[in-house]
């Protein structure tokens, strides 16, 4: 048996590691391509199962070999290093990618689609000109209190700062110390407006999307967080209930025990009624019943809606895994304050929120 039915792929920026098996697990293939070699090599093979972690570029490869009729599976790389038995170089990470593929308690990251990285980039764009807008701000408080110029937090506070650097009469600012705050007022003033920029692009597509207006419409949820939601989980049938999606987020302590010692306890029993909500409100748009059970999605997301996810005595010690389908770092970090607790302490009648506020990110 000479075909190849598993190839590992090392990703890189121009140099690719190709590592492909048979149905025995003879090695057929191991070599290196160019960039530009890469799509014509597996528009040769037969197709096959192909693994790749879900790295830099990753998402955009599977999409292409996807094409060509491959089986794609994206894999996070920290659940590919254990494969790798020594020394670390591109052989042996393909070698090992092509191992962790076939797993069957692997877990895979989700393919996403270029309309859904288009709006993760727009998250972390705008995330981007938030921290810069944050520095040039912190910049121009600091410069001006070197010269006894200070003002209270805040809007109101900046302004006056604003003001005092404007005003080219007020001495207390030296002239050259006042251009170089100028240049940081200009471009202050840029970044905000790209700021802005960035969220009418978010709130425009929020308002192109079904799903993302409908998450919309849970409590605590607002533009940013839902269509951060809907570029971020390609597939939420992944998550069996609102337990699996907080757990995905990180809003569960993680657990670290050995010898039945050591387990750490979750403080979010019955606290995740508005992540059900969320699973609730979304399964129905997307794929058809589930043949396990013979339900359609909707009627298991009431399901678990229903039930009180104290209840789950099975779940007591914070057992709190990730689903299969997604990757390790859930959406949050896109978002603006970072933390979803901060999002929803101020939403009304969700019992949970007093727990969410005492329980700390994993």
């Amino acid at each position: 048996m000479n075909e190849v039915i598993t190839i590992g792929v090392d990703l890189a920026k121009n140099v690719f590691q190709v590592h492909g098996i048979d149905g025995l697990g003879a090695v057929i293939i191991g070599r290196q391509l160019r960039r530009s070699q890469m799509l014509p090599f597996f528009k040769k093979q037969p197709p096959c199962l192909v693994g790749m972690e879900a790295c830099a570029t990753a998402h955009h490869w599977a999409r292409q070999l996807v094409a060509l009729g491959h089986a794609v599976k994206l894999m996070p790389p920290k659940y590919v290093k254990p494969y790798v038995k020594r020394n670390k170089n591109d052989m042996a990470d393909a070698e090992a990618i092509c191992e962790a593929v076939t797993r069957p308690t692997m877990r895979f990251v989700e393919i996403k689609t270029r309309d859904q990285q288009s709006v993760l980039m727009l998250h972390r764009t705008r995330q981007l000109f938030v921290r810069q807008r944050t520095t040039l701000i912190n910049a121009l408080r600091a410069h001006l209190a070197e010269f006894g110029i200070v003002a209270g937090v805040g809007r109101n506070g900046l302004e006056r700062l604003l003001k005092v650097i404007e005003d080219g009469e007020d001495d207390r600012v030296p002239a050259a110390a006042r251009d170089c705050l100028l240049a940081l007022r200009d471009q202050l003033e840029m970044v905000k407006g790209q700021v802005l920029d960035a969220d009418r692009h978010i709130l425009a597509w929020h308002r192109s999307s079904e799903v993302s207006q409908r998450l919309d419409d849970i409590p605590g949820v607002g533009p940013l967080i839902a269509t951060a939601l809907v570029a971020s989980v390609p597939d939420p049938h992944v998550f069996k209930s609102g337990r699996d999606l907080a757990a995905w987020i990180g809003l569960v302590p993680k657990q670290n025990s050995t010898g039945g010692q050591g387990s750490s306890r979750s403080h979010l029993q019955g606290g995740q009624s508005i992540f059900a909500h969320a699973v609730g409100r979304w399964r129905p748009l997307c794929d058809p019943p589930c043949q396990a059970s013979g339900l359609h999605p909707s009627a298991l997301a009431d399901k678990a809606i229903a039930t009180p996810l104290d209840q789950d005595r099975g779940h007591r010690a914070g057992q709190q895994d990730r689903p299969h389908g997604l990757g390790d770092d859930g959406p949050w970090n896109i978002l603006p304050g970072a933390s979803i607790r901060g999002r929803l302490k101020h939403a009304p009648a969700l019992p949970a929120l007093k727990r969410l506020e005492r329980t700390p990110d994993e």
